[in-house]
C-alpha cells in the first residue's frame, strides 16, 4: 500500500502561482509513475501531468502545457506541481496518484491504471 497526502491548495487570483505538494508513505521502494489529476464536480478526473519514476518521461495535459510543471524528489517521496499563470478553469480538486510500473521510464496517463490516490486538495481561482 502507498498513502498519498496532498497539500498546497488554496484560493489564488487569476494569473497567480501556487505549488501543490504530495507526500508518499508506505511501500515507496518500488517504481511508480506519479501524476496529478484534477476533477470538477460532476466531471471525470483529467490528467494534469505525469512523470516516470526515473523522471525522464513527462506528459502534460494540453490545457496546462507551458504553465504547469511536475517534479519529483524520490529520495523524499515527494511530488510537486508548480502552477503558474493559473486561470479560472484551473478551479478543481487536485489529486496526486501513483501507479505501479514495470519500467522506470513509464509515465502512465490513464487514471484507471492508478492504484493509489490522495484525498485531494482544492484549488480555487477567483478574484
Amino acid at each position: 500500500q502507498v498513502q498519498l497526502v496532498e497539500s498546497g491548495g488554496r484560493l489564488v487570483q487569476p494569473g497567480g502561482s501556487l505549488r501543490l505538494s504530495c507526500a508518499a508513505s508506505g511501500r515507496t521502494k518500488y517504481a511508480y509513475s506519479k501524476a496529478w489529476f484534477r476533477q470538477i464536480p460532476g466531471g471525470e478526473r483529467e490528467l494534469v501531468a505525469a512523470k516516470s519514476e526515473r523522471g525522464d518521461k513527462t506528459v502534460y495535459g494540453d490545457s496546462v502545457k507551458g504553465r504547469f510543471r511536475i517534479s519529483r524528489e524520490n529520495a523524499n517521496n515527494m511530488v510537486y506541481l508548480q502552477m503558474n499563470d493559473v486561470q479560472a478553469e484551473a478551479t478543481a480538486l487536485f489529486f496526486c496518484a501513483a501507479a505501479s510500473v514495470n519500467s522506470v521510464h513509464t509515465a502512465v496517463l490513464d487514471p484507471a491504471q492508478y492504484q493509489y490516490w490522495g484525498q485531494g486538495t482544492q484549488v480555487t481561482v477567483s478574484t
